[in-house]
């Protein structure tokens, strides 16, 4: 996806992950989205909100979206919707546990200078949803 591939940044540090982070969190409540939000960098999670209406599932599938991202270094979005388009079973295909991986849309890459570090997530609307809701703060952050 076009939208992602533009969204690697000179510098992302924690500062930058608060910010982002915090900016998901302020739009989702001024939406009444039932989100959790997550930034991770590598392993570690930096930055995590629940907000009413989420639940721990929501944490669960952030962090099998986030394999989804660190597998194959693209948006969980890309990659089912990838998988949609040309059928079969991602799971039985490629040998990987539905407890460890989600196709959903929701987790986008964060590189610097084009190098993957962690990623964005949102979990707890749409798929397509939770994608839009993190391009655009990403989009946002970048801007500035």
């Amino acid at each position: 996806m076009a939208e992602v591939d533009e969204l690697s940044f000179e510098r992302f540090g924690y500062d930058d992950a608060w910010s982002v982070g915090r900016r998901l969190v302020d739009i989702s409540r001024k939406r009444n989205h039932p989100v959790a939000i997550a930034v991770v960098f590598g392993e570690q999670r930096v930055f995590h909100a629940a907000l009413p209406g989420s639940s721990a599932n929501n944490d669960d599938w952030l962090d099998r979206k986030f394999q989804v991202v660190r597998r194959h270094n693209a948006a969980s979005y890309a990659i089912g919707c990838a998988q949609r388009a040309v059928g079969g079973d991602y799971f039985a295909d490629n040998g990987y546990d539905r407890s460890k991986f989600a196709v959903a849309g929701g987790a986008v890459p964060l590189r610097v200078r084009g190098s993957l570090i962690g990623a964005v997530g949102v979990s707890g609307l749409a798929e397509e949803e939770d994608h839009a809701l993190v391009v655009e703060v990403l989009r946002e952050h970048r801007g500035q």
